[in-house]
């Protein structure tokens, strides 16, 4: 990883562990919050999906996008209502897994410039602070797991 990545890494972490550290006291209310947010950055990724290109490459995109994007808070709502750990487990990583493909698909319609950067950049930032949270939430729950 070059030093951009393991600076990027480590803010990101400190964003999760400030956040964490916000909510250890009542992870309800943490959970509360992660599901509103997830919920109102779908109805941004199908926002800013809706002004991609409408041509046939535009049109790929911008499905991936939106299935990706869309399917974090859905498979996040369905983690909290789990029937079991190992079942809260396996959704905390397809959250993981969505989180980083709508970070790979917003990249590629930075790359392409479809889009100005202050269009794309809170969907793009924020989808890092969910792939930040999920990791670690993923990694906490596993170690866990272990004990």
């Amino acid at each position: 990883m070059t030093k951009i990545g393991h600076l990027v890494t480590k803010i990101f972490m400190d964003l999760v562990s400030e956040y964490q550290e916000k909510y250890k006291r009542d992870p309800k209310a943490f959970a509360k919050k992660l599901e509103e947010r997830t919920t109102l950055f779908a109805v941004r990724i199908i926002k800013l999906s809706a002004k991609l290109p409408k041509t046939d490459e535009g049109k790929v995109i911008k499905n991936q996008l939106t299935k990706a994007g869309t399917s974090v808070g859905a498979n996040y709502r369905e983690a909290n209502r789990a029937r079991s750990r190992a079942d809260f487990r396996n959704k905390i990583k397809i959250c993981e897994s969505e989180s980083s493909e709508t970070v790979y698909w917003l990249t590629i319609v930075k790359l392409m410039n479809w889009l100005t950067p202050q269009e794309i950049d809170e969907e793009y930032n924020e989808a890092n602070e969910f792939l930040a949270l999920f990791t670690k939430i993923s990694q906490t729950t596993y170690e866990n797991a272990k004990k």
